[in-house]
């Protein structure tokens, strides 16, 4: 069919306001439609936490196991005194020497009867010192490790301990060593500390020569002397 002029004219025009009406309805939707989305992501933002590589941490359900530690107990006026007379006199510049003399590089036995004296033990034939000043003025008791053990024993004043009996010495009683396992003693100090941890019990002595106020029993026959044996006299 043949279009006149004019026809054609108008065609165009329809077409053309179609045009624009449409594209005036996609501007519109797209301005009304932009800050939906826009919402929407600020929301999914808020409420995803951010990532991390760190693992979860995890929270205890059960407190961690407390050791248990025996108290000490408290001490006896004899056995206070006792020990304050160890800690006062256990160095080379506080010996009691004006009373009780020195031995030597022996003096391990001198200074533990010192401790018993004041602890409330008496002398006695066998067991004393003159107290002049002069150690070898003393008994042989009084001076050997060995004779004060063999004392020990005859008397009764004090009932003997091994090392697999700690559970059983407390601060006061006397400590005796043999280096070597041949029997006789070789050392001698009187028990300052008893330590109770779990199953586990630390001791620890007084004495001279080596001079000590908190030495430890193990450290002595493992570090010291290694292989010696350690034994106790618990004193009532």
């Amino acid at each position: 069919m043949q279009l006149t002029r004019w026809q054609r004219l108008g065609l165009t025009t329809a077409v053309g306001a179609v045009l624009a009406v449409g594209a005036t309805a996609i501007v519109v939707q797209a301005l009304e439609g932009s800050p939906e989305p826009a919402k929407t992501a600020q929301a999914t933002d808020a409420a995803t936490p951010a990532a991390t590589d760190d693992p979860a941490r995890v929270t205890p359900t059960e407190p961690a196991a407390a050791v248990e530690v025996e108290a000490a107990p408290v001490l006896s006026a004899p056995v206070a005194a006792q020990l304050d007379y160890l800690l006062a006199h256990w160095q080379l510049e506080n010996y009691n020497s004006a009373e009780w003399g020195v031995l030597g590089e022996n003096d391990c036995v001198n200074f533990a009867s010192q401790a018993m004296i004041v602890r409330g033990w008496t002398m006695d034939s066998v067991w004393s010192s003159p107290k002049n000043g002069n150690a070898y003025d003393a008994s042989a008791a009084w001076r050997s490790s060995t004779a004060f053990m063999k004392y020990i024993a005859s008397t009764g004043k004090a009932t003997a301990l091994t090392d697999q009996q700690r559970d059983q010495v407390k601060v006061g009683d006397i400590v005796q060593f043999d280096w070597d396992n041949t029997g006789d003693r070789d050392h001698t100090g009187i028990v300052t500390r008893v330590e109770k941890v779990g199953e586990t019990i630390t001791i620890s002595f007084a004495g001279h020569t080596l001079d000590s106020d908190y030495r430890s029993v193990d450290t002595a026959i493992t570090v010291d002397h290694p292989g010696g044996t350690a034994y106790y006299w618990s004193v009532p």
